[in-house]
């Protein structure tokens, strides 16, 4: 008797270890799909009205280097770095005194070419008013047929030299047109209202076509090209407002509007291309420098 009653205690104690331990236990894993719709729900989605952040160079649309367009030495440098300059401004001057000898010979050329076809135009002239004459004999029977003929050959003769010197006159003149053109190739002149951002050359020294001889940009409208995802090409709009800032003085705010979208998305960064233009003058942006740009809620 005395036995069985140890072995039930026996048992019963350990029925109520084997309950303890279990609950002291980890609770069991969860399966891939419970623990995704877990993550789910304890993550945040992204508000649809906050702002988006992007960055890019500031630029403006007239920026170019300079080039020389005819082979020569730089006889003048009238501008300097910093120097702001107008459209048509002269930058430097190439020795042009061969070209400035062969226009003289083409000038005088062409004032030959005129006299020549003045001078055929009287004959023209002559040669009508002895056609007329031999005509009108030949109708009086005074003169012979071969006398009409050899009147109107002439004629005839002076016409064609009025059109060949005629010819050789606006020869004459494309020549001079051409040595101009290549006269003013040796006045290198500034393109569009800038600044001087870098000279290349120095007195004296021999540059050939293509040779870059300044930096030429302008001071604005100032631009900023950066790029957004594409999963926003849809909630952007040409003719927004956006925010530009400094990205070493955010602190500072300018606006600008967008002005160019890119129609479709790169395929390989997944990016589209924006463009905006800052509105009124500022003095702590220039090209070159580095802006953030705030869009508003892209809805």
């Amino acid at each position: 008797m005395q036995a069985s009653k140890t072995l039930l205690l026996t048992l019963l104690l350990g029925s109520l270890g084997f309950v303890f331990a279990c609950d002291k236990s980890e609770p069991a894993a969860l399966t891939p799909v419970a623990a995704a719709k877990a993550a789910d729900q304890n993550t945040e989605a992204p508000s649809p009205n906050s702002d988006y952040l992007a960055s890019g160079p500031i630029v403006v649309e007239n920026q170019v280097d300079v080039a020389a367009q005819h082979f020569g030495v730089i006889t003048s440098i009238k501008v300097d770095v910093g120097q702001p300059v107008h459209k048509g401004e002269l930058l430097a001057l190439l020795d042009d005194r061969q070209l400035a000898a062969e226009r003289e010979a083409a000038e005088a050329k062409l004032h030959s070419a005129e006299a020549n076809l003045q001078d055929w135009v009287a004959e023209t002239g002559v040669a009508e008013a002895d056609y007329q004459r031999a005509q009108a004999m030949r109708d009086a029977g005074i003169n012979t047929q071969e006398e009409l003929d050899h009147a109107h050959y002439k004629l005839v003769g002076s016409r064609y030299e009025v059109e060949k010197a005629n010819q050789d006159l606006k020869n004459a003149q494309a020549t001079l047109r051409a040595l101009d053109l290549e006269l003013e190739k040796t006045h290198i002149e500034a393109p569009f209202e800038g600044v001087v951002a870098r000279r290349y050359v120095h007195l004296g020294q021999t540059v050939a076509p293509g040779d870059r001889l300044f930096w030429l940009t302008a001071l604005g409208p100032l631009i900023v090209k950066f790029t957004l995802p594409g999963r926003l090409i849809s909630r952007v709009k040409r003719g927004e407002q956006v925010e530009v800032s400094a990205s070493d003085d955010p602190s500072t705010i300018h606006p600008a509007n967008i002005v160019q979208l890119s129609p479709v998305v790169d395929p390989a960064s997944e990016t589209f291309e924006v463009v905006v233009e800052i509105v009124g003058a500022t003095s702590d942006l220039r090209p070159g420098m580095t802006a953030n740009v705030r869009l508003g809620s892209t809805r």
